[in-house]
């Protein structure tokens, strides 16, 4: 390193350090790149990917539909599951064979995705089963209203007809 009057040779520290240097600032660049910061959005345990049955969600969406047909009004609606919904997962079995006896030994696969995420692996997703449904509503009393809302709630459930009831809204 050469000193020059009243300072350090700018050139002779870069030629020497210039690697370290260039590490230095890639380390600063990527520390000042935004991040989710540490925020996983999923939560452990479940699949990546998939979302969870809600029967208040699905009945929300349902009748935000419902409402826009003409004539419907304000309407509530309740559903009731036969089933609700249910994720089969795959599993690792090991055969063990004993003396007298052989045992099954199951266990849920999972993915490793790093930073210690791990996925459970979903081989079917079996959607809810509906049993009924009831919907309140303003524009009951007709019945062009009430047959509209019949077939959209039967398309939507796939319920049959006599499945789902129709009622006047009490005011």
């Amino acid at each position: 390193m050469k000193w020059k009057e009243g300072g350090i040779d700018a050139a002779a520290l870069w030629k020497k350090y210039r690697f370290v240097i260039l590490v230095i600032l890639a380390g600063v660049v990527l520390m000042l790149l935004p991040t989710n910061g540490g925020q996983h959005k999923e939560q452990p345990g479940e699949p990546a990917g998939r979302e969870t049955f809600s029967l208040e969600r699905e009945e929300e969406r349902m009748e935000e539909v419902l409402s826009r047909i003409e004539g419907a009004g304000q309407l509530q609606l309740m559903l009731t599951l036969q089933r609700g919904s249910q994720l089969q997962l795959a599993e690792d079995s090991d055969l063990t064979a004993a003396a007298d006896e052989q045992r099954t030994e199951r266990s849920t696969v999972t993915l490793n995705r790093g930073s210690g995420v791990e996925d459970i692996v979903v081989t079917q997703q079996i959607y809810p089963v509906y049993q009924g449904a009831v919907l309140v509503c303003q524009g009951a009393d007709r019945a062009s209203v009430r047959l509209a809302l019949m077939e959209a709630v039967c398309a939507l459930t796939g319920l049959s007809s006599d499945k789902v009831s129709i009622v006047k809204w009490s005011t």
